[in-house]
């Protein structure tokens, strides 16, 4: 009877696959394409079938944009708490800001749903 290895709450199995050089390059492409280690990209695809991965190399600009209309808040929260007023020209600013990121979402979206693999 063959002994599984015990782990602290779940019991698991281990099993030895064969690949010839060409396999195995390619389960090394695909896994550094999805920027996975080996073994948990075979473990994925063994369980699910698929891979789903998303190309997040454009999130920087998105993350940056957030930071911006972020800075511009906590100004205009520290102008309105010296003056203990804020002005209409500050409001219309945030709302820009806040349309700016809107629309900069939408289309981090959209492009990384068309570049899902």
């Amino acid at each position: 009877m063959e002994e599984f290895p015990v782990r602290k709450y779940k019991q698991v199995k281990r099993k030895e696959v064969v690949f010839d050089l060409n396999e195995w390059a390619e389960v090394e492409r695909r896994a550094a394409a999805a920027n996975l280690k080996i073994g948990t990209y075979i473990k994925k695809i063994a369980v699910n079938g698929e891979l789903t991965y998303y190309d997040m190399q454009n999130a920087a600009s998105l993350v940056n944009a957030m930071r911006t209309i972020n800075n511009n808040i906590n100004q205009i929260a520290r102008k309105a708490n010296e003056t203990h007023s804020i002005y209409v020209e500050d409001i219309e600013i945030l709302k820009g800001g806040l349309s700016e990121i809107c629309r900069m979402l939408n289309q981090f979206l959209s492009e990384l749903l068309s570049t899902k693999r």
